[in-house]
């Protein structure tokens, strides 16, 4: 095994792996660097310069997102040359970003990281507004909707998609400062090969991408609910966000910390209309001697479910029964309903709609 590598970040002396980054040792060293192009789950780019920090022996400050940590580096990501090179380059984003009547960039989706930065770091001179075109584009899809005044070009949603998804429905298109997000042939996403998974609204810092059947609401006045989909088997966590008592919005938990590592399919970020919809069933039902079905409580559906197939075992025998498992229930539970046809109802009939 290669040796790690030691490096000094603000006066913090850390061990990482060889070929780790300079912002990987400030984490592991518990120290702040801002982002905006960053995401743990593609390349780095180094393309917003927000996590510019200063080396000591090399001559320009050096992106610490892309900049391989080597052993003996002594690196300063507080220094006043650092604060003084965040303060312009702020600027430069708030000449070329929608704002508001503070003069700092616009609340968007689920939160603007260039407004945090801009009132944690402050700003340098103020700099006229750049005159870029980027004209919104008309876009049926239900789900993702883009604001191009939003937009910084990180690019982190392009390459979400690409590295990610593999999925290269989005790219960057025209040049300079009429450069912006965009399709193949200005399409919309329901004629590309998106999936609409939401990732480009999961990673997006400014809110440029966001769910559009959230538009409009005030992201801070949600409570956030971890749950599990029970779309399918996998286990992928969730976060309900939950305004009013209605789920207004579903986003998953930091990429490394479970299953899905961050990442959502279109069922599971957008398919929560049905919590709400009129026509669910909020109680078992149970079908009476007339026929017909009238509520009941869970002790006593169960009762009647258990009753009805106990009633099949001694008239028929146990193998008239069979028990038939669901893909969109979790490991655990497909177990338990195995167990149940076995060990409560003593027959091996019994099967898992995935093996199909």
């Amino acid at each position: 095994m290669s040796q790690s590598v030691r490096i000094t970040v603000d006066g913090v002396e850390v061990q990482v792996e060889p070929g780790a980054t300079v912002l990987t040792a400030a984490t592991t060293a518990g120290i702040a660097v801002p982002t905006l192009c960053h995401e743990a789950r593609v390349d780095p780019m180094g393309s917003c310069r927000m996590c510019l920090v200063e080396i000591e022996g090399q001559r320009r400050l050096q992106p610490s997102c892309a900049f391989p940590a080597s052993d003996g580096m002594v690196v300063h990501t507080d220094s006043g040359r650092v604060r003084r090179h965040r303060r312009v380059l702020l600027s430069m984003y708030l000449a070329d970003h929608e704002l508001d009547e503070d003069g700092l960039p616009k609340e968007r989706g689920t939160g603007n990281r260039l407004r945090q930065h801009v009132l944690e770091h402050g700003t340098g001179p103020t700099l006229p507004p750049i005159a870029a075109d980027r004209s919104y584009r008309e876009d049926d899809n239900p789900y993702v909707h883009f604001d191009p005044e939003a937009c910084i070009l990180c690019n982190l949603c392009v390459r979400y998609c690409d590295e990610v998804e593999a999925v290269s429905a989005i790219t960057l298109a025209n040049r300079g400062s009429h450069t912006t997000i965009a399709t193949a042939d200005q399409r919309s996403l329901l004629d590309t090969s998106c999936e609409l998974c939401g990732g480009c609204i999961a990673v997006c810092p400014t809110g440029a991408m966001t769910e559009r059947p959230a538009l409009g609401l005030d992201w801070r006045r949600e409570e956030k609910i971890r749950t599990t989909c029970n779309f399918c088997g996998v286990g992928c966590q969730l976060d309900l966000h939950v305004a009013d008592d209605r789920i207004v919005r579903i986003t998953s938990p930091e990429p490394g910390r479970t299953v899905n590592d961050g990442n959502l399919c279109v069922k599971g970020r957008f398919a929560y209309e049905f919590v709400h919809h009129d026509d669910r069933l909020t109680t078992p039902l149970i079908r009476g001697g007339d026929g017909e079905l009238r509520p009941a409580s869970w002790p006593e559906a169960l009762a009647a479910a258990a009753a009805g197939l106990l009633g099949v075992k001694e008239r028929h025998g146990a193998d008239a029964l069979g028990f038939v498992s669901s893909s969109r229930c979790t490991g655990e539970e497909n177990y338990l309903v195995q167990k149940l046809a076995r060990a409560a109802f003593g027959t091996n009939n019994c099967h898992q709609c995935a093996a199909t």
